[in-house]
């Protein structure tokens, strides 16, 4: 799975109808609806925000897409296979189209939301996902070097530590190195 790292942004024009794409990082469904809202404040006088997103939650991928009044299947569906296609997560990809005065039928609505959702897609920095996970561990002072050490290897931080008689650490590291850093504590 990819995600994408910042917001970037498209615009062209088919038959005089105008079409901007924005594709920007998100977290949550709160967030992707949060910048939608944004979007149509930003936009007032468009005449249709679609959108599609794909969002890795706790419980499972929720997956979204809205067509804002065009034919059904034609525009939120087309943005979203493009984001499926290339296993995209964690990211909205809205198209916002001011009407033209031009129709251009079912395909060809089809063809220019898919279009402009593979162009802002391809502008955009796009780097593999990496699932990270935390945990918290006790250990001596005389462990704490060597265990440094070896977060360094593995690509975790500390991010929480508690002083005492021993320490108490809270580590985040990438999820698939957590069999590496088990067979060091053993």
């Amino acid at each position: 799975m990819r995600i994408v790292v910042k917001t970037c942004e498209v615009e062209e024009t088919i038959k005089k109808s105008r079409f901007i794409g924005i594709i920007s990082p998100c977290q949550s469904e709160p967030e992707a609806l949060l910048l939608l809202k944004d979007l149509h404040l930003r936009y007032p006088d468009a005449s249709h925000i679609v959108y599609a997103y794909r969002i890795q939650a706790p419980d499972g991928l929720i997956c979204r897409f809205h067509d804002a009044g065009e034919p059904s299947g034609t525009a939120g569906k087309p943005i979203f296979q493009h984001l499926e296609g290339k296993q995209l997560i964690n990211l909205i990809v809205v198209v916002i189209r001011y009407f033209g005065g031009v129709k251009l039928g079912a395909g060809g609505l089809t063809r220019a939301y898919g279009n402009v959702a593979k162009q802002v897609i391809e502008a955009a920095d796009i780097v593999d996902y990496i699932e990270f996970t935390e945990l918290t561990l006790n250990l001596d002072y005389s462990q704490l070097q060597a265990l440094e050490y070896q977060l360094k290897k593995l690509d975790g931080n500390i991010i929480g530590q508690d002083f005492s008689d021993s320490i108490r650490l809270t580590i985040k590291l990438p999820k698939h190195n957590l069999p590496a850093l088990s067979t060091f504590l053993d």
